[in-house]
């Protein structure tokens, strides 16, 4: 099964699920079965924030104009693998928030290889930060942010199962934030 371009959603990735990091795996299994295929290398339009919160996980802010330019993959995913990745980022627990996104495309030695180019310019989703806590993850940070979740950005991550069980996300959020 391929990804039916009139069905699929374009949705931008940034921290965990790039290739090379831990939830990876989610998008290798959906492009197994047919349910995502990889489009090429993005970069967000505009400056927005890349931060780290707890346990270094990355969040991408919704407050255009602050931040960088953030890098990233861009995949097509079926509406199927659309609810796993929203099961991931914890939308209905008001983790994220996956709204829209304008990219350019970025420069990417496997697509050159294969001739293979992208369009310059796409809207697609992102998951965000959700609202409620965004402002106060960019104070937090000190109001820099990064350009490319990288590994040396990611050095101290702790993957979901190695967090505490006992606090919800949110919780583990708002204890960050209060540090």
């Amino acid at each position: 099964m391929v990804v039916e371009a009139e069905t699929a959603a374009l949705i931008f990735t940034y921290g965990t699920l790039k290739r090379g990091f831990s939830n990876h795996p989610l998008l290798q299994d959906m492009m197994a079965t047919g349910d995502a295929s990889y489009v090429g290398s993005y970069r967000t339009r505009d400056s927005l924030p890349l931060v780290c919160g707890p346990y270094r996980v990355p969040f991408l802010l919704n407050l255009p104009g602050r931040g960088q330019r953030v890098t990233g993959e861009l995949y097509a995913v079926s509406q199927r693998a659309l609810e796993k990745m929203d099961e991931l980022e914890g939308l209905q627990r008001g983790h994220y928030e996956r709204l829209a996104i304008d990219l350019v495309r970025g420069d990417d030695e496997e697509e050159t290889k294969k001739k293979k180019r992208p369009p310059d310019h796409t809207a697609a989703q992102a998951y965000y930060a959700h609202r409620s806590y965004a402002e106060e993850m960019w104070k937090k940070n000190g109001e820099e942010g990064y350009c490319c979740y990288t590994e040396k950005v990611a050095r101290g991550y702790v993957k979901r199962k190695d967090r505490p069980q006992t606090l919800t996300f949110l919780d583990q959020i708002r204890l960050f934030l209060n540090e």
